[in-house]
């Protein structure tokens, strides 16, 4: 009984085991039918691209600084504000610069007087007022020299009566020196004529008081003292004289080339100076360069703000473009024109285009890594494109007419010799075919040779055919 039911046992394995490699066998017969995948050899375009990563750039992006330090007055933007070219971002405040413009101003107006009173020379009052004291002390010097002559024979009615004429003349020519001397300082700056003023007024002092000393010598008595006075006052009489004909002379002569040039150095530099307190004032007002957006405020009303440090951000969104870095590899195959197509990580739907616009002459050099950057311009698009955002560019650097080509997934690689090949099924087996390679393009490879238009190759688990792994 034990032995019939070990019989039936072992036959029970037996028929299982033979199952089970029936069953294998099977689906070994099966697999490569329900795993394949084919694809037909096809002819047509096919882009020859350079992909590269990069991120969108705004047309431009500046950061506007104060080149001036001082307290924040007023700021008028806020971020993401969009502003027109000229318009005010921000003050700081002003006040003491604007004294200081007006102090420059009141300066170059002194200066410009000065250099119009040079060239067009004394007005004709001035030249008059200066003849009338020419007269005026050359009477002195008369009326001083009479006077000496009559005391070295004692003093007369007559002389008294002359000394005090004297006396009335030096009087009025001390009032008109005194005068003259006022107008001097108040019209010109010109030292020379400031000098001249100056003595002018002391030779009428000098004569009055000589004047005033005859006539009470002349009432004391004649003696040897008052002829030396009187000696005394007719020189200080014909030095008043010859001060007087100077001062005419000068006015008559006009001013120098000298004179001329120093009061228009003066002039220029008091010019220079309103300017500069000018710009420096123009300076504590931000304006918008451009017609942009506000991308940063780094200022509050209140605080002080530093010169050169950034205080507002704006961008010209009006156009965008991206720099990527291209492979020393590819970027020989880059052209200036070239057109480019554009994904953005924050906009998957969107496909932007657009055009190399710039490839620079020098590379970059990071992490040991060769490349150069290049510039795509991207074509205007509605969407709303945002500075900084991730960006793909494919660059198109040759469109292929009439080429046989086939997916990528399709074609194999013998990892012993390199050679890529495809599957063929021949007469109902599954073959190698061995295949030469051009171009390839978001996963479509041009064929160049092993392959014909129409031919089909299929992708199957090289294991249910025995070849093992490649």
């Amino acid at each position: 009984m034990r032995r019939t039911v070990l019989y039936v046992f072992l036959a029970v394995v037996v028929v299982a085991a033979v199952a089970g490699v029936l069953f294998l066998r099977a689906q070994q017969t099966r697999s490569p039918e329900q795993e394949a995948r084919s694809a037909t050899v096809e002819r047509g375009t096919l882009l020859v691209a350079v992909l590269a990563s990069g991120s969108v750039e705004p047309q431009t992006r500046v950061n506007l600084a104060f080149e001036v330090p001082g307290e924040v007055l007023e700021v008028q933007v806020k971020v993401g504000d969009k502003v027109e070219g000229g318009d005010v971002l921000a003050r700081l405040d002003a006040s003491q610069l604007a004294l200081q413009v007006q102090q420059a101003e009141a300066a170059l107006a002194v200066a410009e007087a000065q250099l119009v009173q040079l060239r067009d020379g004394p007005r004709p009052e001035e030249v008059a007022a200066a003849e009338a004291n020419v007269r005026g002390v050359e009477a002195q010097v008369n009326a001083a020299a009479a006077n000496r002559d009559q005391l070295a024979v004692g003093a007369s009615d007559a002389q008294i009566a002359a000394a005090e004429a004297q006396i009335a003349a030096a009087e009025l020519q001390h009032r008109v020196t005194l005068i003259a001397h006022d107008r001097t300082f108040k019209e010109t700056k010109d030292g020379d004529r400031r000098e001249q003023a100056r003595y002018d007024l002391y030779a009428a002092n000098e004569a009055l008081a000589a004047a005033q000393a005859q006539l009470d010598e002349l009432l004391g008595g004649a003696d040897a003292d008052a002829v030396r006075a009187a000696d005394a006052n007719v020189a200080a009489a014909v030095a008043q004289r010859d001060a007087a004909q100077a001062q005419l002379d000068l006015l008559l002569a006009g001013s120098t080339e000298e004179q001329l040039a120093d009061v228009e150095a003066q002039a220029a530099q008091a010019r220079a100076a309103l300017e500069l307190a000018e710009l420096a004032l123009e300076k504590t007002t931000l304006h918008a360069p451009f017609d942009g957006v506000v991308a940063a405020v780094n200022v509050t009303a209140g605080e002080m703000a530093s010169a050169g440090l950034p205080a507002i951000t704006l961008l010209d969104t009006s156009n965008f473009h991206m720099t990527v870095g291209v492979d020393e590899i590819d970027v020989g195959k880059l052209a200036v024109g070239q057109s480019a197509q554009v994904t953005l990580d924050a906009l998957p739907d969107l496909e932007s285009t657009g055009l190399v616009e710039r490839i620079a002459p020098a590379a970059t050099l990071e992490g040991g890594v060769v490349t150069y950057d290049v510039v795509i311009a991207l074509d205007p698009t509605d969407a709303p494109i945002r500075a900084d955002m991730t960006a793909n560019a494919t660059i198109i650097v040759e469109e292929l007419d009439d080429v046989l080509k086939i997916p990528t997934w399709v074609v194999r690689v013998d990892q012993d010799t390199g050679q890529t090949y495809v599957h063929q099924r021949v007469g109902g087996e599954v073959v190698r075919t061995d295949v030469t390679l051009g171009v390839r393009h978001e996963g479509v490879a041009q064929v160049l040779g092993g392959l014909s238009e129409g031919d089909e190759a299929i992708w199957v688990q090289e294991s249910a055919f025995g070849f093992g792994p490649q």
